[in-house]
């Protein structure tokens, strides 16, 4: 498996990606490329469709040149909140800002430019490696916070899919082996809110710190998020042959990765 950089690979620039990509000779090409600053995205909805649909476009049409198989990383904020549960690969997307509206673009681009293609939508993503365009994750900003002395305000009124990035990364390696089509949601089973996720966190790593449930109203923002973006899957299994563990296992094998328990 061969990583390439942004400086390596521009997705927006279709031109240089075959002959970028055909140095590899790729069999399927995973493409992690994503504007993903959400509230960013509504003032600057051009480059958000021009990395995240376009360019989504560019790298499916380079998979088909190559015959090589294409993975398109989607978002649970391809969908509205509204529907109270846990959201399957069949439900419609409806978003509700311009970050999930480039991301659905980008999936229908895919799957018309390139019949060998799989869409993967996650969600709340935590791992080693931390979000580059964001600087960590969510896990690491509540311990370093509890260790500060806190209090901490969390939501309790916005839910999702914590979702270990070690894991997602195996299941799409799964996918790829099995030779799979279509879209799967690629999260950790079950579903936590922000404020229940970082209950787990101190709870596991012993931190005795004030946590209090605050609503999503206490933190404006210019992009609208879904109140329940948590992703379930009735197509993981049947290519893989299980579903991901739970979120609150995944958690705390991290925790241990990183030596915090």
């Amino acid at each position: 498996m061969t990583a390439l950089s942004h400086e390596q690979v521009d997705v927006t620039q279709p031109s240089g990606l075959v002959d970028s990509l055909s140095q590899h000779e790729p069999d399927a090409v995973i493409n992690c490329a994503a504007y993903h600053k959400v509230d960013e995205c509504e003032d600057q909805p051009e480059h958000a469709l021009g990395v995240n649909a376009i360019g989504a476009l560019n790298v499916a049409r380079a998979c088909t040149e190559l015959a090589a198989k294409c993975v398109y990383i989607s978002s649970d904020y391809v969908f509205d909140g509204a529907k109270g549960t846990s959201y399957l690969e069949g439900d419609l997307p409806q978003p509700l800002n311009v970050y999930g509206s480039s991301k659905v673009a980008g999936e229908h681009f895919v799957a018309q430019a390139c019949a060998d293609s799989v869409v993967a939508r996650t969600a709340s993503l935590f791992g080693v490696a931390g979000a580059s365009g964001k600087g960590g994750n969510f896990v690491e900003a509540i311990i370093n916070k509890a260790k500060a002395g806190g209090p901490l305000k969390v939501v309790n009124d916005v839910r999702m899919s914590p979702t270990y990035t070690l894991d997602a990364a195996r299941a799409l390696e799964g996918l790829v082996g099995a030779n799979s089509v279509g879209v799967f949601h690629v999260t950790n089973a079950g579903s936590a809110t922000w404020y229940e996720f970082a209950r787990a966190i101190l709870d596991l790593t012993g931190h005795d710190v004030l946590l209090e449930p605050t609503g999503s109203d206490e933190w404006p923002a210019k992009a609208r998020r879904p109140a329940n973006s948590s992703l379930s899957s009735d197509r993981m299994d049947q290519p893989t042959g299980a579903l991901l563990r739970d979120w609150a296992d995944a958690l705390k094998a991290y925790l241990a990765e990183k030596e915090h328990i």
